[in-house]
């Protein structure tokens, strides 16, 4: 069930995330997961040892790990598209 959850989760960050940094009509529900957790990871390895927080990957489902996954995510998406286009938006 935490699984389940897990991916729930991990795919509305990427959602908002996508929206915030304007990749929502490239991407779809997988990449929206995988921008999600790969994002909590991110963050997890960035920002979680500035604020002493833990993320989504760490099954800690509360509001200050949300913000921290969903900032990684945003950090993801920033990387993706300076590679793809060679400038952030």
């Amino acid at each position: 069930m935490n699984l389940i959850i897990w991916l729930i989760v991990g795919g509305v960050i990427g959602w908002l995330a996508s929206i915030v940094m304007k990749t929502n009509g490239q991407q779809g529900i997988f990449l929206n997961v995988v921008a999600g957790i790969v994002g909590a990871m991110l963050g997890g390895w960035v920002i979680s040892p500035l604020v002493g927080v833990g993320t989504i990957n760490q099954d800690n489902f509360s509001m200050p790990a949300l913000l921290v996954s969903f900032f990684g995510a945003v950090i993801l998406l920033a990387i993706v598209n300076f590679f793809r286009r060679s400038t952030v938006r």
